[in-house]
């Protein structure tokens, strides 16, 4: 069983990346800016899109299910790219320059998060399956 300090790391480490996928990705594509390459606005950009995909994105989605269904689900697509320009519209220093930016920014920031916790993942498996062994053993 998981200690909720264990879910707690989990969660600041997924930030801690999410950060930094949100630098690399900018770094990559021209039409996304975090100014001075800042891992602080990284960061901060990467929070307000965990909230906004937390509490906002659920109602978008519920409220779009036709079009989500008519599209065979791209419309989810624009939905992401949505939650992108509400975060630069709220973190001073993450800047997006059009809507088509802030699309591709979304597919690129998923792909480059799931390169990046990847190994992470990994770790935090085998780590778990110790523990579940000694925790075993113990009893």
């Amino acid at each position: 069983m998981q200690s909720s300090m264990d879910r707690l790391l989990k969660h600041l480490i997924h930030l801690g990346v999410s950060g930094l996928a949100v630098l690399v990705t900018a770094y990559i594509l021209p039409g996304v800016h975090v100014d001075n390459n800042n891992y602080v606005t990284a960061l901060l950009a990467a929070i307000v899109l965990s909230v906004l995909n937390t509490f906002i994105k659920p109602l978008l989605v519920l409220l779009t299910i036709p079009f989500t269904l008519i599209t065979l689900g791209l419309f989810l697509i624009l939905i992401n790219a949505g939650m992108i320009e509400l975060t630069a519209y709220f973190v001073e220093g993450f800047k997006v320059d059009s809507w088509w930016w802030a699309l591709l920014f979304s597919i690129i920031l998923s792909i480059v998060t799931s390169l990046l916790e990847a190994p992470l993942a990994t770790s935090i498996k085998r780590n778990n399956h110790h523990s579940n062994v000694n925790d075993e053993e113990v009893n």
